[in-house]
């Protein structure tokens, strides 16, 4: 195909030195590049021994979270579970039994609550729904594990201690 301006370059091809042939040069600009690399701070963060710093709003693993007098917040009402899109979040209510005015704030509870990590997305509806303020994404990162069965999260993993212990 030819130019719209009918224009042709000449193109000429100079002859190497014996310094250019032997790739001396490049290999000595790769180097530097290499070595000022090298001494610079590095970027990334070793995690078990280093903690990154992380931002005002972000959402890690879920916790239900206890009042003053160490009873917990949860009373089952399941808005948290109905407004979670991923539908990670399933619970059973249960009534208080006599003597476990300690344990729980009102006559219902949450006698299991389960959240699947694998489902989860970390949107936060669930913070946002809930009435009680039971539930918060404060928690650490996530860790890895191998079984399906270990990211589903029971009360045992999610209810923070009490505050008297």
């Amino acid at each position: 195909m030819e130019s719209l301006s009918n224009k042709k370059k000449q193109l000429t091809v100079k002859p190497l030195n014996f310094l250019e042939r032997a790739y001396l040069p490049a290999i000595v600009q790769g180097l530097s590049i290499t070595m000022k690399h090298f001494f610079k701070k590095p970027v990334t963060i070793a995690y078990p021994d280093e903690k990154r710093e992380f931002s005002e709003n972000y959402r890690g693993l879920h916790s239900l979270k206890r009042d003053e007098n160490g009873a917990e917040r949860c009373t089952a009402c399941g808005l948290c579970a109905l407004s979670c899109p991923a539908e990670a979040i399933t619970m059973t209510a249960a009534e208080r039994q006599k003597g476990e005015e300690h344990l729980y704030r009102e006559e219902k509870y949450a006698a299991v609550y389960e959240i699947n990590m694998l489902r989860c997305i970390f949107c936060g509806l669930c913070e946002e729904a809930c009435p009680k303020e039971a539930i918060y994404l404060d928690g650490d990162i996530v860790p890895s594990d191998y079984l399906r069965k270990d990211f589903i999260y029971g009360k045992d993993k999610l209810v923070e201690a009490p505050l008297n212990q």
